[in-house]
């Protein structure tokens, strides 16, 4: 699926702005249709952001159910030969769409975007109402999972067993865009070198065999530096300014569909990053040098708009992940929107792009672990068939929208899930394999909890990475910093020795409250969040498999409300609203040395 753009054959139109809401808790609006109307007793909402922060309002902070939106909008008379698409980049965590009174798309996941030809039910030359509803609602069989408690007084209440608050509504940009009938509907590059040239495999798809397909490949300043002809081919780029990390170098993929007289029917240009990845032995290779990850787990979470996209909140996220010295994050944990991966592509930051399966392990609650016997999380009531086609799809969605990103490295199919029971190779297995399929030029990974250790874990061996999460003197032997650094080392040992692949330590870190200081380290302090960053990084500098270190997290963020949260998650380094707490200067230290 193609991003919108502007160019001779297309056009688009956001649709962000002020739309008109309502929540439905009573689930009423589906049985009274209330996309052939106005919406009655509604108020303003802004798109994109989540609904849930924007009003003072514990019903609307914690609605479960349906919510709806609806806007207005014209559309010129010059679209009258065109192609209209609606599109959403993202409606958390399901949605249903209608154009005027017709329904033009259903989608599942809240983190993918989907579309729909609209062009039959759109009035040109006048206003069309667009109404979207939303659904928050999770399960067993939806990805993230989840349960709802429907209690005495008739009250619904969310329970899911991810670490994050569960944001809902229309979180990313909703387009209008136009392509000719005839058009391109999807690009596909994939590159390697042969010595100092660069080798870019592409295909292109249309919706109707083409009379002509012609690629120009420009690079930085306009110039063309290979040219082919035909839907899919091979375009060489002598001497190659390869993409790599800290040096986003970008070439353009011009593709032209032209019908069998020559005339230009559709063109989309493709931004390209030529580089390799590969996993040798311990190492993780990037144009064959070996990489040090260095940065964080990172959420989409501000105050106010919530999950929502802000420009101003990327830039200057990324602004910080410069000041530190970062030079990657993983996408914790779901797929970002869009405009971030174009944007670590432009500047060289590399990414881990995460599937949104998190929660799936029902020993672990809220990022807190439970005790004693360990509960079964694979059952048909459970973690089951269903969901795993849920997950499936879910890849599916995620390599198809980001599989031209250069700047994404490897693929995390799921967070903490459970690992140990033969089970769980049986989940697993299909959905490594199909990742593979769909991508064979990227390595696959997931994050491993401390509850499947090296010997136990039933599945580390189809994966290519070991990405560990790890809370020694944190939720395990709290305080004890000194066992914590025997256990830490141990156990990466025994992963490196058992399983000979890179490791990343993709979570590490400790609740901090900003100003909450010590002269002796005590958990929750400033002082101890620098002290146990100090513990782990003395073990990543001795075991020479480690080849990545994500601190959990970059910022503070919102959580469902706990006695082991106060105010949400405070593992970041920065505050939710980004100001620096002292670990933030430790890490500056180590990550910038020698510059």
């Amino acid at each position: 699926m193609l991003r919108p753009q502007d160019g001779p054959t297309r056009e688009r139109r956001s649709l962000a702005g002020l739309w008109q809401f309502r929540l439905d808790a009573e689930g009423i609006g589906r049985t009274e249709r209330w996309w052939r109307s106005p919406l009655t007793k509604a108020v303003d909402i802004p798109v994109p952001a989540s609904y849930n922060d924007i009003y003072p309002d514990a019903t609307v902070r914690d609605h479960v159910g349906d919510a709806w939106y609806q806007t207005n909008v014209w559309a010129p008379t010059r679209w009258t030969e065109q192609r209209v698409v609606l599109r959403l980049d993202a409606a958390t965590h399901r949605a249903t769409v209608w154009v005027n009174d017709t329904q033009v798309a259903e989608h599942e996941g809240g983190y993918t975007p989907f579309e729909a030809d609209i062009t039959p039910h759109l009035r040109a030359g006048a206003e069309n109402r667009i109404t979207v509803v939303v659904s928050n609602e999770l399960s067993w069989t939806t990805i993230p999972p989840g349960t709802i408690e429907d209690r005495p007084n008739g009250r619904r209440v969310q329970r899911y067993l991810h670490d994050f608050f569960n944001y809902s509504g229309l979180h990313r940009p909703v387009w209008l865009y136009t392509t000719p009938r005839v058009h391109i509907t999807d690009i596909a590059v994939t590159t390697t070198f042969d010595d100092t040239t660069g080798i870019v495999d592409y295909r292109i798809d249309t919706s109707d065999k083409p009379g002509h397909v012609h690629v120009v490949l420009r690079d930085a300043a306009g110039d063309e530096v290979a040219t082919a002809d035909g839907a899919s081919g091979t375009l060489r780029v002598p001497d190659v300014h390869p993409w790599a990390p800290g040096d986003g170098y970008l070439y353009e993929l011009d593709a032209t569909l032209l019908d069998t007289s020559g005339e230009v029917v559709d063109t989309y240009r493709q931004p390209v990053g030529i580089r390799t990845v590969e996993v040798r032995d311990r190492q993780f290779l990037i144009n064959g040098n070996p990489f040090y990850f260095k940065g964080f787990g990172k959420h989409e979470d501000a105050a106010i708009r919530g999950k929502g996209h802000d420009d101003a909140i990327m830039v200057h996220d990324f602004a910080l992940l410069d000041w530190i010295g970062a030079n990657s994050f993983r996408t914790t944990h779901y797929p970002f929107a869009e405009d971030v991966l174009d944007y670590a592509d432009r500047h060289g930051i590399v990414v881990i792009g995460e599937a949104a399966a998190v929660g799936l392990n029902l020993n672990i609650g809220g990022g807190v672990f439970a005790s004693g016997r360990r509960i079964p999380t694979f059952a048909p009531d459970k973690v089951s068939s269903e969901t795993q086609h849920t997950h499936r799809q879910a890849i599916r969605e995620l390599i198809a929208r980001d599989k031209n990103h250069p700047s994404v490295v490897l693929w995390s199919i799921a967070n903490e899930p459970d690992d140990v029971p033969p089970q769980a190779r049986d989940y697993f297995a299909p959905l490594a394999a199909e990742t593979r399929r769909l991508d064979p030029t990227r390595p696959v990974a997931y994050a491993n909890a401390l509850l499947g250790p090296p010997d136990e874990c039933a599945m580390a061996d189809l994966f290519d990475v070991i990405m560990l999460n790890r809370y020694y003197g944190w939720y395990f032997g709290p305080g004890d910093l000194e066992s914590a650094e025997t256990s830490l080392e141990a156990e990466l040992r025994q992963w490196a020795d058992l399983h000979h692949k890179p490791i990343i330590i993709t979570e590490y870190g400790a609740d901090t409250y900003p100003g909450l200081r010590s002269l002796v380290p005590s958990p929750w302090t400033e002082e101890f969040q620098t002290a146990i960053l100090d513990v782990y990084h003395r073990v990543f500098d001795r075991v020479d498999a480690v080849v990545g270190e994500h601190v959990w997290s970059f910022a503070d963020f919102a959580t469902a409300p706990g006695v082991f949260r106060v105010d949400g998650n405070k593992k970041g380094i920065f505050t939710r609203d980004r100001r620096p707490k002292s670990a933030a200067f430790h890490l500056r230290n180590r990550w910038r040395k020698g510059e």
